[in-house]
């Protein structure tokens, strides 16, 4: 339950913001085709994101790939993606309006993303060249991924808020576990890339079905 008036909203990247699977599934499937390994399915694609590029690669592998394989396979997946990205990435409707909303209600809103952190600022800039997040962090070396928290404190203090104050936004069970380790809100996005049963196991403070109910929630105070 918030208890505190929510200042700042930290929101996942894929699956919650935007819709990324195809331009995700294009990427791996043209590398594993490349190795002449087994493609597979978006929706299968689907199931391997949350835990960034690498448990992604790791995920897609047969079972008795080895771990330097699998980094080899990591690189060309990520060199792949790099350059086709743009093809199967837009934003989530509504949520351009939403976070200019937010915004113009006077609060910050900030990235978080076990996506590799030079993607996150790319993609962030291309979709949403307007909107002007305090910060947005990916996975990089020196910041564990999540559902460690250290990297949304660190948010916190970049938004100048005490993690009470801010509400955490994302599409899976990673997330969920972020904010109730880093004590902020946790609001599930539940037309994401996770399956809606174990993301509601994860008992988050509250659920939406399309990002433009988050202001009313944040309004009432709830």
């Amino acid at each position: 339950m918030i208890s505190s008036v929510i200042r700042a909203v930290i929101f996942d990247l894929d699956g919650t913001l935007v819709h990324s699977l195809s331009g995700i599934a294009q990427a791996l499937n043209t590398v594993l085709e490349r190795h002449q390994l087994p493609t597979h399915s978006e929706q299968t694609v689907r199931t391997f994101i949350g835990d960034g590029i690498t448990k992604l690669v790791e995920r897609a592998c047969p079972d008795n790939y080895q771990y330097e394989q699998v980094t080899e396979l990591t690189k060309e997946v990520s060199a792949e993606y790099s350059t086709t990205w743009q093809q199967g990435t837009k934003p989530y409707p509504e949520v351009c309006e939403t976070l200019k909303n937010l915004l113009n209600s006077g609060t910050k809103i900030a990235v978080l993303s076990n996506k590799p952190h030079d993607f996150c600022e790319v993609m962030t800039d291309f979709i949403f060249p307007d909107i002007p997040f305090t910060a947005v962090i990916g996975q990089h070396q020196g910041m564990p991924t999540k559902p460690d928290p250290a990297s949304a404190l660190h948010l916190a203090k970049t938004l100048k808020a005490c993690p009470e104050e801010i509400a955490f936004v994302g599409d899976s069970t990673i997330d969920i576990a972020t904010a109730r380790h880093a004590g902020m809100v946790s609001i599930a996005a539940t037309w994401g890339y996770h399956d809606l049963e174990q993301l509601i196991s994860e008992r988050p403070d509250h659920r939406i079905d399309q990002i433009s109910e988050l202001p009313l929630i944040l309004d009432n105070n709830l």
